[in-house]
């Protein structure tokens, strides 16, 4: 395949991820399923598709987390207690998965603003957890949950404070989006379980769409750096 005409796949690619996005907003927006049932699936598939194309080395691992986040948000679109739990269950995997690819790629050599940038986090997602009304079944894998949350934020901050780079750029902008991404699904999911929200829903799908989009050019730029990240 010549480059011009793999330069033409990834825009139209790229073309239809974001447009596929502005439908999924707007379907979100007047909680209309049918819709929803298609375009949120696709987030994840046309991201996975793009990298196909774009990847240097075709990270195993890309795959497994963007399939796991497609799983997610099957089972974020009933407003359910056991759709609710088992999307916890597969949200929290697909979380490990991601800080495993970024320790990958993201190599810590000092501890201390790893420490001074994770422990804030800590704090705020844990007084959210303390002051929630977290079902029972769900109380360890939230738990677990924000303890990664602050994870992935302590090593995107102090990575983008230690070396200021276009990779690291990316991390830190993806990272706070996934932060905020959890923050809005927190108070939709608990704190307004019984009201109905035009804003919390759109809000949070924007804000995933454009988190994953920036974590693959975060992928995609470690690769063109030879960062070794693939898979045995």
């Amino acid at each position: 395949m010549s480059l011009s005409v793999k330069n033409n796949i990834i825009k139209i690619i790229s073309f239809f991820y974001f447009f596929n996005a502005i439908v999924e907003v707007i379907a979100e927006t007047f909680s209309y399923e049918p819709i929803i049932f298609i375009t949120k699936p696709l987030i994840p598939i046309l991201l996975m598709v793009l990298y196909f194309y774009t990847s240097k080395s075709n990270c195993k691992l890309f795959y497994v987390i963007m399939f796991f986040s497609l799983l997610t948000n099957l089972l974020f679109i009933p407003n359910t207690a056991d759709s609710l739990f088992y999307g916890v269950i597969t949200y929290t995997i697909h979380r490990i998965f991601l800080l495993i690819l970024i320790f990958r790629i993201i190599k810590i050599k000092d501890y201390i603003p790893f420490f001074l940038a994770t422990l804030p986090l800590g704090f705020i997602f844990f007084y959210l957890f303390a002051a929630s009304d977290v079902p029972e079944n769900s109380y360890y894998l939230i738990f677990f949950h924000n303890l990664i949350a602050a994870v992935l934020g302590g090593v995107a901050i102090s990575s983008y404070v230690m070396n200021d780079s276009k990779q690291n750029s990316y991390l830190l902008i993806s990272v706070l989006l996934f932060l905020g991404l959890q923050l809005v699904i927190y108070i939709e999911k608990y704190y307004m379980v019984d009201s109905h929200s035009y804003i919390l829903r759109p809000l949070a799908m924007t804000l995933n769409i454009l988190a994953f989009y920036m974590f693959y050019q975060f992928v995609v730029i470690s690769e063109k750096n030879q960062t070794t990240i693939d898979l045995p």
